[in-house]
């Protein structure tokens, strides 16, 4: 995994949570948010917080992975 193809793969998905992403590219969280946090820094991907993306009702049983979603900027 590398910088190009998670752009290409947000780009495609619009909005992804952390955990498709590292199953996707086959790795774990925490290898995919430093990736993130450069596109985030460039301002082209943004982390999502609402709660109605999620579904969230804020329990906190899930996976944080599974509900921290990532959005491409055009």
């Amino acid at each position: 995994m590398d910088l190009i193809s998670l752009k290409n793969y947000l780009r495609a998905r619009k909005v992804a949570p952390l955990q498709d992403m590292a199953l996707h590219f086959q790795t774990e969280a925490e290898t995919v948010r430093p990736l993130l946090a450069i596109w985030m820094q460039k301002g082209k991907v943004r982390k999502r917080s609402d709660d109605a993306a999620t579904g969230c009702k804020g329990c906190c049983k899930c996976d944080p992975a599974t509900i921290e979603l990532y959005e491409w900027i055009e």
